[in-house]
């Protein structure tokens, strides 16, 4: 079985793939102070609570945008699994042709969807956005080539700044609101946080497409709120383990 980690600013997002397939995904806090020893108890007990032997794991995968806990990680895996985890950084064979100013600077996480959005839609142009702490996009070409994107807060992001800034405003649930026209505090917020990333992801997208391609772009939506903006019909695709499923096409190149 392989491992595959990503580890983000919120959670570390896991997943264990089985003769190519994903049989299992869970989460484990990534914004807080923790131990290699408590990682992978949590990763083994998850596994046991499955029916799967952790002694199975034969190989590990990890991206990380959170250098702080790269070694603990990477202590937990070889400790625990006997496996020291490939790490996917500069160096990595991906098959993706990173036309940008600084390659180091990207994110794993975004090669490893980048990659995987090639697997399922090869020679098309596409557009990537995913949805987590951060909404990223992504332009890639039909020739495999990472022309570059755009960040900006995602949607916890966005109500944690309004929340730790304002005297009056608390946070609220994250949800896709039954209409723009907010009656109190709370739906105010929940409407602004909604449209805002619907209104931000669809004028770059269409700024992307105009700047970037001759033929339209396929824009595949991820990511752990990417399901929330489904029904918005602006993506061609929503795939939420995109990124699971880049680092399991990743390790595989690398034998």
């Amino acid at each position: 079985m392989l491992l595959c980690l990503d580890l983000g600013n919120t959670h570390l997002y896991a997943g264990i793939f089985k003769d190519s397939k994903l049989i299992l995904r869970f989460r484990y806090p990534s914004d807080q102070t923790c131990t290699s020893d408590q990682i992978a108890c949590f990763i083994k007990s998850v596994l046991r609570e499955n029916k799967l032997d952790p002694e199975g794991i034969s190989g590990v995968i990890l991206s990380s945008v959170v250098p702080s806990m790269d070694y603990t990680i990477n202590a937990a895996c070889i400790k625990y699994f006997n496996q020291a985890p490939l790490m996917l950084q500069a160096g990595v064979k991906s098959g993706l042709h990173l036309k940008i100013e600084n390659p180091k600077e990207l994110g794993a996480d975004r090669i490893a969807t980048a990659v995987a959005a090639i697997e399922r839609f090869p020679g098309q142009n596409l557009i990537v956005a995913d949805f987590g702490t951060a909404t990223t996009l992504c332009a890639i070409n039909d020739q495999k080539q990472y022309l570059g994107g755009a960040i900006l807060p995602g949607f916890k992001l966005s109500m944690q700044a309004l929340s730790n800034n304002t005297a009056k405003l608390a946070t609220v649930d994250i949800l896709a609101p039954e209409q723009a026209l907010g009656k109190n505090t709370r739906t105010n917020l929940q409407s602004g946080i909604y449209y805002s990333q619907l209104g931000a992801v669809n004028a770059l997208s269409k700024a992307l497409q105009q700047e970037c391609f001759k033929q339209p772009a396929k824009i595949i939506a991820t990511g752990g709120y990417s399901q929330l903006l489904q029904n918005e019909g602006i993506f061609d695709a929503l795939i939420p383990d995109l990124v699971l499923e880049g680092l399991a096409h990743i390790w595989k190149m690398n034998q």
